[in-house]
């Protein structure tokens, strides 16, 4: 499997969004290719999930007739380096709307996300941006961004502005009841 790679790295195989995931966009020897992206095996010699979709002539899990199966039962509780609580909504996205329209709405967030990281990342909010942008609704994701652009000079100091794309987000995740952060294992 060592040389396989997807055509559609930033969505895996197990319905993660690796195109808004911190290692996606990172630079150096923890920089992540999103699933089975070039070099993503020596990073991740063996994703269960992209082995067994494999496996059963899958794509994306959800192809599967055994979706969803065990391995889906605790992978949505606890989070990694990106959010998974939406791994099985986000199919249900894509078996209503189309395969390329997720892709379409997925690479409209990753744009939204680059632009976030590229002009509101103080150094210490990337991991914040990913998963606002990858929790909130790309409408609610659009929204904000206008408010900063309109709201916030281009002039003043990074720390400002990600102070208050951080505080927008934030507004944004309590009105539509959403935690921004991580849930990890105890």
């Amino acid at each position: 499997m060592e040389n396989y790679q997807r055509q559609y790295p930033l969505l895996a195989a197990c319905g993660l969004n690796c195109g808004l995931c911190p290692r996606f966009h990172t630079d150096g020897a923890s920089k992540c290719p999103g699933c089975a992206g070039e070099g993503f095996f020596t990073k991740h010699p063996s994703c269960g999930h992209l082995s067994c979709a494999r496996r059963h002539g899958a794509q994306y899990c959800y192809e599967c007739n055994e979706y969803p199966c065990g391995r889906f039962d605790k992978a949505v509780l606890f989070d990694s380096f990106i959010t998974h609580r939406n791994m099985t909504a986000d199919f249900e996205k894509v078996k209503a709307a189309g395969l390329e329209a997720y892709q379409a709405e997925l690479n409209e967030k990753v744009e939204i996300l680059q632009a976030l990281l590229s002009g509101y990342d103080d150094g210490r909010r990337k991991s914040f941006f990913c998963l606002a942008v990858n929790l909130l609704a790309l409408r609610d994701v659009k929204y904000v961004l206008e408010q900063l652009l309109s709201q916030t000079n281009p002039d003043r100091p990074i720390k400002e502005k990600a102070q208050a794309a951080v505080g927008l987000f934030q507004d944004m995740a309590e009105n539509r009841d959403i935690m921004l952060k991580l849930r990890k294992k105890e």
